[in-house]
């Protein structure tokens, strides 16, 4: 029987950036060496994601400002979508706009009903530097969206108008872990 890695399973549990680390908010830079520590950085990806019930997390929410994000994440049907990508650019988001819930790993316990496209394409390189193109529909489409916006330095609430935004940024504010108060 082949001997099969679990994601995440030789990784460490790195400490979460929360909403108003200034980390979030900067874009990340593209990555340059496909080396052991990008492996490491990508199990330790992972190994965080699992340890916080996520279905997705990017680099810089664990505080490296490096173009990477990893998923464990079901579509719409249930079928389980497992991946990383380096260095991402998001080539298609269309088809109809839904609102719906979302959440982050950096504001635990705050969501709000937030728009995203369902399809979604996503281009960059895997670990060792070859082409990766990853499509997804529904939930799936809104994780790499959501995922993809964070390497570019924006979390959920930026995409929240008026009265919902308000309510969400409050709430993160009264939050126990809140950065700021």
């Amino acid at each position: 029987m082949p001997h099969v890695t679990i994601p995440g399973s030789s990784g460490t549990v790195r400490p979460m950036r929360l909403l108003g680390d200034p980390e979030l908010t900067a874009p990340c830079r593209e990555v340059t060496a496909f080396d052991a520590e990008l492996a490491a950085l990508v199990e330790d990806l992972f190994a965080t994601m699992y340890a916080h019930d996520g279905v997705g997390l990017a680099a810089n929410q664990v505080g490296v400002p490096l173009r990477v994000f990893v998923w464990d994440c079901p579509d719409d049907e249930e079928i389980r979508h497992l991946g990383h990508v380096v260095n991402p650019r998001v080539t298609h988001a269309g088809g109809v706009t839904v609102t719906g819930h979302e959440g982050c790993l950096s504001l635990p316990g705050v969501h709000a009903p937030t728009p995203r496209h369902d399809e979604t394409v996503v281009e960059g390189v895997d670990l060792h530097g070859r082409p990766l193109r990853v499509e997804g529909t529904g939930f799936f489409a809104r994780c790499l969206q959501h995922e993809s916006d964070h390497l570019d330095g924006g979390v959920f609430t930026d995409r929240l108008t008026g009265l919902r935004r308000r309510r969400t940024l409050r709430a993160a504010r009264r939050a126990p872990w809140a950065v700021t108060r």
